[in-house]
């Protein structure tokens, strides 16, 4: 549960919830629709009060005890289910941890386990870094590890990060394992189980509960964090039970809208997955609506941030949270998984998908189980005789061969013992591994060997000419390493309707490297998406343009009936002033300005809930408003450097020089490896006219932060101010040589050539901008004169 994070800024166009949305759901979800585990005994499902409406309850939810006498099938199945155990009260039967005096020991952490009666106890190390002892209020999750929540007077709980592995001992299992191997987790670290990303309320508990309410009161700092139900009972996937139970009670009035329900998951056509005789496989797709099941299973297993907690069957993921794009660090560069990514974004990737497949046409959703045990759920579309022959997978029928699961399902491992198979279904790309460095199924079992042999296997086998779906693995390659041959596919990407939204959507966050008219236009065609994914990225896509521009371009998306697109457009267009515009604008602007504003709020327990909205009111004029938010941001994590940063600027615009000083002193004795904060301190150093100190906090920043483009320019443009001509020399070719495609490094060398009448080098230097920015006058020009020199 948590991930380390790189420094941040928020900045004008920073996306909402711009790290909150990485890190939600980045918590242990220890359920698993794919796990095999056995059942636990039959009374652990109510022992921990799972099925049971809570008496706090809002009145619409029944609780899943309600369900059984109805649905008694689903309602056992759903019983023995990781759902049904998502989370649950501490007791001698439902935890499943050895709490006989069992003590555990990390890099410096250490955590004793033991019982005090029926009570549930664990001695280790608190947030001052002090032994302390504590009480386990609740299990979360069940299978392959179960984790342990402590409850705090202030409404927080917080997961340890000792955790026990419920795996039979003959699988390596039954031990106590730390979730960061091979990390120190000191005390003062984010990872540290009493801090922010360890949090249950935020990170964990939406998807472990139903009917959450977080209730998080930001004047006292406290949670009074509500559920209807303390595990992920029927009601988190219908919505509120009550006019259905009324409906089943009375005389079931055929004419009841969804038999009393409130909404459902829209249902696609009656779909025709039989496999067609000379493929093996479907020959027809069915249409997807929106708002389908898919969608309710992507509230939790997806990588995503929440801004709405009004979710309901039958919406969009778009209308109450925003999922991450396939972005590096989170996922490869041909989109398999990288990061915990929960299967969601995966699977759009799929061809499945395209098709229309859902998720219960391989799980049932009750029990979480397979429709029928590992590759053989896939031979209810695909010919079991077709897909098995040595003519297909190189591989000879029979035990230890591979099967569909091995090569078009690869597992990675989360959390030491978490085996999970990526859900994009994709064809086995050795020959990508070779050119681009990605993974592939082939060398997950043949380590020893190199990916060029799996190549050249897999050619002699299919040919050389490479199938798959999924083909956007060598523009985001490109666009990663900022090479501007990446603009032509990125556009062609984003324009693509036979891609996937997640991917067009990628593409066109990538593009905003590469501005260009051919860009611009693909931006404003991406505002009219089907997509809402596409349609909020496109918006956000106009951050750099006049207001005037974005007004234009984006106004209309104000309205949009997904409410992640309507707040892209609200940030994007926090400094339009509302009294320029006539009543109708106005009233649509100052209506999505509440919307983002509540969107923050719901997070304001997040230290980059709060940025982000000091962002926004800092855009919108009001200055005072957005001290407050950073101020409070600070106050929940004094760590949090870019906080620090984007105050002492805020302090600066308003003149007040000496409080942004006092701020990042203070910061950089908290966090004196901050790139950020000593790059921002040497600038601070810079305008008081102290260059030596300032020349050290500017090279430390470089130091810390190699690859950070900017640090090195500014490093080097203040060298050579100062008549260190040679030291700038050598820093700008250092920085070159990491960020060979960055538009300030290479405008400033061009500079240094011009300047020593080294026209070979201004030459090449004029040509890397030109294709950079294909459309700048002012370069075309220059590298047609250096053409005649």
């Amino acid at each position: 549960m948590g991930r380390r994070s790189g420094e941040w800024r928020v900045g004008a166009g920073a996306a909402l919830l711009s790290l909150a949305f990485l890190a939600a759901a980045g918590g242990v979800l220890a359920l698993r629709a794919h796990a095999q585990a056995p059942s636990g005994p039959e009374n652990a499902v109510t022992a921990g009060g799972q099925g049971v409406r809570a008496a706090d309850a809002p009145p619409a939810y029944v609780g899943s005890n309600a369900c059984a006498a109805c649905h008694a099938p689903q309602f056992r199945a759903w019983a023995s289910s990781h759902h049904a155990q998502a989370m649950a009260r501490a007791t001698p039967e439902t935890v499943l941890g050895n709490f006989n005096d069992q003590r555990a020991e990390h890099m410096g952490a250490s955590a004793r386990f033991f019982r005090d009666g029926d009570r549930f106890m664990v001695e280790t190390q608190g947030r001052d870094g002090a032994l302390a002892t504590f009480e386990i209020s609740d299990t979360f999750g069940v299978f392959p590890l179960q984790q342990y929540l402590v409850s705090f007077p202030d409404g927080r709980r917080q997961a340890l990060p000792f955790a026990w592995d419920a795996r039979a001992r003959k699988d390596g299992g039954q031990r106590w394992i730390f979730l960061h191997p091979g990390e120190a987790v000191p005390a003062a670290d984010p990872l540290h189980w009493t801090r922010p990303l360890q949090n249950w309320n935020f990170m964990c508990a939406e998807c472990h509960s139903t009917a959450l309410a977080k209730n998080y009161d930001a004047a006292a700092d406290r949670f009074d964090t509500r559920f209807s139900e303390i595990s992920v009972g029927c009601e988190a996937c219908h919505g509120p039970g009550r006019g259905h139970v009324d409906w089943a009670s009375g005389a079931r009035d055929p004419s009841v809208a969804h038999k009393g329900f409130a909404s459902i998951a829209a249902r696609r056509p009656a779909p025709d997955f039989s496999p067609d005789p000379a493929t093996g496989s479907p020959a027809h797709g069915v249409a997807r609506p929106a708002g389908d099941e898919v969608e309710t299973c992507a509230r939790c297993h997806a990588r995503r941030g929440i801004f709405s907690e009004d979710w309901r069957p039958g919406r969009p993921l778009a209308d109450t949270h925003r999922e991450a794009l396939l972005t590096d660090g989170l996922f490869e560069d041909d989109g398999q998984m990288k990061d915990e990514v929960f299967n969601d974004q995966a699977f759009k990737q799929s061809l499945m998908y395209a098709k229309g497949v859902v998720c219960s046409d391989c799980h049932d959703p009750h029990s979480t189980q397979l429709a029928a045990p590992g590759a053989a759920v896939c031979s209810a579309c695909h010919s079991p005789e077709k897909f098995e022959s040595a003519s297909h997978s190189g591989h000879a029928p029979g035990p230890g061969a591979p099967d569909c699961v091995s090569c078009h399902m690869p597992a990675r491992t989360y959390m030491v013992v978490d085996v999970r198979h990526d859900h994009s279904f994709r064809v086995p790309r050795p020959d990508l591994s070779v050119a681009l460095e990605t993974p592939n199924a082939c060398n997950d079992c043949h380590a020893d060997k190199s990916a060029g042999w799996a190549a050249q296997a897999v050619e002699r086998w299919h040919g050389p000419d490479r199938k798959g779906f999924q083909s956007w693995a060598e523009p985001f390659h490109l666009a990663r390493r900022g090479d501007p041959a990446a603009r032509e596919t990125l556009i062609a990407l984003a324009g693509s309707s036979a891609a996937p939204g997640l991917a067009r959507a990628t593409a066109l966050e990538e593009l905003g490297q590469f501005p260009s008219r051919a860009t611009q236009e693909a931006v404003r065609k991406a505002l009219a998406d089907p997509d809402p994914i596409v349609r909020a990225q496109a918006t956000r896509s106009l951050a750099d343009a006049p207001l005037d521009m974005r007004w234009r371009a984006a106004s209309s998306a104000l309205s949009d009936p997904v409410a992640d697109v309507r707040l892209a457009a609200a940030e994007l267009l926090a400094d339009q002033p509302p009294a320029a515009l006539g009543d109708a604008d106005r009233a649509r602007l100052l209506s999505a300005f509440a919307e983002f504003e509540a969107a923050q709020r719901l997070n304001a327990d997040r230290a980059e809930g709060r940025a982000n909205l000091a962002s926004f009111l800092m855009r919108r004029g009001d200055p005072a408003g957005a001290e407050a938010e950073l101020l409070a941001g600070l106050k929940l994590n004094p760590e949090a450097a870019a906080l620090s940063i984007n105050l002492a600027d805020l302090y600066r615009a308003l003149g007040r020089e000496a409080d942004a000083d006092v701020v990042l002193a203070k910061a950089l004795s908290r966090q004196p490896g901050s790139a950020g904060l000593r790059h921002a301190h040497g600038l601070a150093l810079v305008r008081a006219k102290r260059y030596d100190e300032a020349l050290a906090e500017l090279a430390a920043a470089v130091r810390l932060a190699p690859g950070a483009a900017r640090y090195a320019y500014v490093h080097a443009v203040a060298l050579r101010s100062l008549g260190r001509a040679s030291e700038a020399k050598d820093a700008l070719a250092q920085a070159l040589t990491l960020n060979p495609n960055d538009v300030d490094l290479l405008t400033l060398a061009l500079d240094e050539a011009l300047r020593n009448r080294d026209f070979a080098s201004a030459r090449a230097q004029a040509g890397s901008l030109a294709r950079l920015r294909p459309d700048d006058p002012g370069i075309a020009r220059l590298e047609r004169e250096l053409s005649r020199r």
